[in-house]
């Protein structure tokens, strides 16, 4: 992951992370620019390669072969990658707007979000019909359909929709896949029937008459019905009917016509062309806004019409790159220029493949290894990063100009670089602090008589008869570069020790420092983080009720909280509790330790980071409410100190010994895999220090869950003992309140001579 000293002086936000996006994020990952930052904003952590798409569905690539992983790949070039779905632009305020969260403002914005299938014009499909595209959701469908025909006997019927070269493409991919799982079965492949609707005439009208003949020729030999002429106009449940009054009954109908914009484009005020994708000039800036860019399928080239072919989206990532970092730095674009025909490569379905470019056609077994090279050496440019290199004979204009700012903006540009004043003089500016906190709406409580809008040095809060209340603290610097999720960790991992006492939050104060630069951006740093933290206390019933915010040099978060607990102590959950019979339990699986020393090695898969950031953001106030339910004699929350670290705090002033059972710890997706790596965190050796506390570890060392006793964790679960004859229950009632992979963990034993509290078990 690059970091860098210099403040964040321009924003360029790329929305989806199609196939020209990919390009631009390895290239200013090679040469980044001083001063700009790279946000991508987009649903999913992996993108599909479309070239190897129909490969993946035959069963020659496995899932990671043919995705590109976006967080590795963010994290390479030093981008944000903020996980969301983008619904608009406010094109005024300059700002792309997201369905989960705020804003994200821009000083220049890039769209590469593919097409949408354009359903809406026949009846029933939206419904009915399996689109291609977006391609995740197609792979849900298709996960599905194979199982769906693995377990189903007798015959299927499947239509496909479209009979350019992407339908018939996969026509033959799923039905060479799906006969050979039915053979695999011992069942008759000959079950299937596969059946291929087009409006045209004949499949592949874009290509020449000799390519066309060929996957005739295929097509019909491999007994897919071709139907020409066939416009489908209704689709119905397992039924689509044409325009001549044809109708076909079908098991699964796939759709993979041409497709439009996303309907959220028509909103913008863009130009778009009469298939609702973005009309760029030839430097791939929106003709209406310069601040705009659109590259791949969602792009129209008003001076150069292009098919929508993959070719063009991945060979538009380099101009693309060049004209985002020319428009930072003031200088003029430079235009691109397709090219006026392309060589495209179209598999069988059976490691075999047909070449088409203009008048030519050739075919074999040899195209599909040489189809199979080329993709496969484009996917390694995303998944192996060379060595970053400071100076690039390309690279004059980055190291020659420095970004165009306003006479303003340089002011705070020269304030935020310079030596910085320390005490009060490090405080972030009152109208920043104003402005950013003006935004948020923290919960309001009866009890907090003096709160965060008051304009007051500090927030009076009562407490109610009977109660008593409860302390904590947490601060932690980020460990991600999204400072709205980084904000909801925070504050989840801050209420945590509240709710691991059987506590109800009632207030926070936070403790923020963020890096200096120019006050928008210090602005929106804080808004982004601080929304995210109040829609978790919020959610928790916790009122923000003041803070104190200041300069660092990194992004960090902290909270005190105050909680209420009844005056009584009766319930009270502490760690001294448990007893001897009483058995333990973990509701959330671990090794946020190692998979974010991963992270920062660029070494763990973006979907293991996504997994546990998910596993981060899951409250423990329900978890300990059923724990309480069901009679828990003690409990913590897991944080730093790891597993071993708490249990060793819990078994001491209980003053029992424990049973371990290591096969039994869940785990998060890739911890495993990581500590196996030789990575754990820099906490890690401090930890590791407890070992003294285990009874004949020497057996257990090499095992490979070992290392994870030691893991510090961010935001983990609750470890708690519960009575034996309660402990199935409670289980059953942690997964189904949100914590599915709770487990029986161990079990605590009467208190021993020996020294060690802490026994291991396969």
């Amino acid at each position: 992951m690059q970091a860098s000293d210099q403040p964040v002086l321009r924003d360029i936000v790329l929305v989806g992370g199609g196939h020209s996006h990919v390009g631009v994020l390895k290239r200013f990952g090679m040469r980044p620019v001083p001063g700009v930052r790279l946000t991508l904003v987009c649903t999913d952590v992996h993108t599909p390669y479309s070239g190897m798409l129909p490969g993946y569905v035959a069963g020659h690539y496995g899932y990671d072969d043919v995705h590109i992983d976006l967080g590795r790949l963010a994290a390479f070039a030093g981008a944000r990658l903020f996980r969301d779905e983008v619904v608009g632009l406010d094109r005024v305020g300059q700002r792309v707007l997201c369905r989960h969260r705020p804003a994200v403002p821009y000083d220049f914005a890039s769209i590469n979000i593919g097409s949408t299938p354009q359903v809406a014009g026949v009846r029933g499909a939206a419904e009915h019909a399996v689109a291609v595209k977006p391609i995740h959701r197609f792979n849900e469908r298709w996960l599905a359909l194979l199982e769906r025909v693995r377990h189903q006997r007798g015959a299927m019927t499947i239509a496909l929709v479209g009979g350019g070269a992407g339908g018939v493409e996969l026509a033959l991919a799923m039905q060479y896949r799906l006969r050979r799982e039915i053979q695999a079965l011992g069942r008759d492949p000959d079950d299937l029937h596969f059946h291929l609707f087009t409006d045209a005439d004949q499949v592949l009208p874009t290509h020449n008459a000799g390519v066309r003949r060929r996957f005739e020729q295929v097509l019909a030999r491999r007994g897919v019905a071709v139907h020409g002429g066939a416009e489908v106009v209704e689709v119905t449940a397992g039924k689509l009917r044409t325009r001549d009054g044809a109708t076909l009954a079908a098991d699964e109908i796939v759709w993979v016509t041409q497709a439009g914009g996303a309907p959220w484009l028509a909103g913008t005020g863009l130009a778009l062309d009469g298939n609702g994708f973005i009309q760029v000039n030839d430097v791939l800036q929106s003709v209406t806004d310069p601040r705009i860019f659109a590259a791949g399928d969602i792009a129209a080239m008003i001076n150069h019409p292009l098919a929508k072919a993959g070719v063009f989206a991945v060979r538009q990532g380099r101009p693309l790159a060049e004209n985002l970092r020319r428009s930072v730095l003031g200088l003029a674009l430079r235009p691109y220029r397709p090219q006026s025909r392309w060589l495209a490569l179209i598999s069988t379905g059976d490691r075999y493949a047909v070449a088409s470019r203009g008048v030519l056609g050739f075919a074999g077994a040899w195209v599909w290894r040489w189809k199979d090279w080329i993709d496969q050496r484009f996917m390694r440019r995303f998944s192996e990063f060379p060595a970053m290199s400071s100076s690039d004979s390309s690279a004059a204009p980055v190291g020659a100009s420095p970004l165009p700012l306003t006479a303003e903006e340089s002011l705070q540009a020269i304030s935020a670089i310079a030596m910085r004043c320390g005490g009060c003089g490090a405080k972030v500016g009152a109208t920043v602090l104003s402005r950013a906190l003006g935004a948020l709406a923290p919960i309001e409580r009866d009890d907090v008589l003096i709160g965060l809008h008051s304009p007051d040095d500090a927030a009076v809060v009562r407490v109610p008869a009977g109660k008593a209340m409860v302390h904590t603290v947490d601060f932690f610097r980020a460990f991600i570069d999204d400072p709205y999720l980084f904000g909801k960790v925070a504050a989840n991992h801050a209420l945590g020790d509240i709710f691991a006492m059987g506590g109800e939050a009632q207030s926070a104060t936070a403790i923020a420092t963020v890096p200096p630069g120019l006050e928008s951006k210090v602005e929106d740093l804080l808004l982004q983080m601080m929304t995210g933290a109040v829609e978790v206390l919020n959610e928790a019933g916790c009122a923000l009720v003041g803070g104190h915010t200041g300069e660092g040099r990194e992004l960090a978060l902290g909270f005190a909280i105050n909680g209420l607990i009844d005056d009584s102590l009766d319930s009270v959950m502490r760690k001294g509790g448990m007893r001897a019979g009483d058995v333990l339990l973990l509701t959330k699986p671990i090794g946020t330790g190692t998979l974010f020393a991963a992270h920062a090695r660029l070494a763990a898969k973006g979907r293991w980071i996504d997994a546990a950031l998910r596993s981060m953001v899951v409250s423990n106030r329900q978890g300990a409410a059923i724990l309480q339910a069901h009679g828990a004699t003690a409990c913590t929350d897991l944080t730093g100190f790891g597993l071993l670290g708490h249990l060793v705090e819990m078994t001491r002033p209980s003053g029992v010994d424990a049973e371990l059972q290591l096969s039994a710890l869940p785990l998060l997706d890739g911890a495993l895999e990581s500590v196996a790596a030789g990575i754990v965190s820099s906490l890690q050796p401090a930890n590791v220090r407890l070992r003294r506390a285990l009874r004949h570890p020497e057996g257990f060392v090499a095992h490979p869950r070992y290392p994870l006793l030691f893991d510090p964790q961010t935001a983990g679960g609750l470890l708690a003992t519960v009575p034996a004859d309660q402990a199935q229950a409670c289980v059953i009632a942690l997964k189904a309140g949100g914590y599915p992979q709770t487990a029986v963990i161990g079990r605590i034993l009467p208190q021993g001579d020996a020294l060690e509290p802490i026994t291991l078990c396969e």
